[in-house]
């Protein structure tokens, strides 16, 4: 795992059919490996700190990221990124004996120095594990750093705790990114067998659209006991339920490059003209 840092495998936990979730693992116990190891004082921060506060996150991190109050070596290891940015008693907080940043304080640095979209996948999630956004806006305003400020502010002012995974997180970019007006997200559908919630929609215009995340429909993909059959019959009666409630959804897959256009192109044209019209991509935000 790292030098002097050692991991035990082939257990239950390293048997999973989902390579993110194993992906996970190994970087948290990465940074059990760098805690341990480590014998001045130091916190956890940035994308490894929303590791350990169970954020989702776009992308495993590469590199451990730690708060120390001295300057490394020129021999320091490259897995571990160290940052001497202050921070004060109260953006402290401790996860499993380890010392982090708080979730509000944790939220900012990612907003601070990740690309939007891997932000807002950690601040999609921060919400739904108590993040406070107010008292990361005042984090934010209290900050010293220069770069990535207006971007840091954009993730927090488009924040969305109904955001249930990141690929929710994603079309949900991609939307705002094309400058289409925000949406909202987990729409309630009556249907005949109740409420059903659409991932994002936009009900003035009777406009929905959902992730279809196709790797569900495997055996095993949301744990071991997960029945791809049965998850695909189901995901079938709740479309055609919300299909005879009067409703047709915009199914959207993963895609990149120019797959992404195509995904605009697609939910553009379910809006009016005057309203279509209106849309310019945002500059600041980068392509997915």
């Amino acid at each position: 795992m790292r030098h002097g840092g050692y991991r035990t495998v082939g257990g239950c936990a390293d048997q999973g059919s989902d390579p993110h979730a194993a992906e996970r693992r190994l970087a948290v116990d990465h940074v059990r490996a760098v805690h341990r190891q480590l014998v001045a004082p130091h916190v956890f921060s940035h994308e490894s700190a929303a590791l350990l506060w169970g954020c989702a996150l776009w992308r495993a991190p590469a590199r451990t990221h730690v708060v120390q109050g001295y300057r490394a070596s020129g021999r320091a290891a490259a897995d571990v990124a160290r940052h001497r940015t202050p921070v004060p008693a109260d953006q402290h907080a401790e996860i499993d004996g380890m010392p982090v940043t708080s979730l509000e304080r944790t939220v900012v640095d990612c907003a601070l120095t990740m690309p939007p979209l891997d932000a807002l996948v950690v601040a999609d999630s921060a919400l739904r594990h108590g993040l406070d956004l107010g008292e990361a806006r005042a984090i934010l305003a209290g900050s010293r750093a220069r770069n990535g400020r207006r971007r840091a502010t954009w993730v927090l002012e488009h924040a969305d705790a109904g955001a249930q995974s990141p690929w929710e997180t994603w079309l949900r970019y991609v939307c705002l990114r094309a400058g289409m007006p925000r949406p909202a997200t987990q729409v309630p559908v009556p249907t005949r067998l109740g409420e059903m919630h659409c991932d994002i929609g936009w009900p003035e215009w009777g406009l929905l659209a959902e992730f279809d995340g196709r790797s569900k429909y495997r055996d095993g993909a949301l744990g071991a006991a997960h029945d791809g059959t049965t998850e695909l019959l189901r995901e079938k009666r709740r479309y055609e339920a919300i299909r005879e409630a009067g409703h047709d959804p915009v199914r959207v897959l993963a895609v990149g490059g120019a797959g992404v256009d195509q995904v605009v192109q697609r939910l553009a044209a379910r809006f009016p003209p005057d309203v279509r019209r209106t849309f310019r991509v945002n500059p600041m935000l980068p392509p997915p």
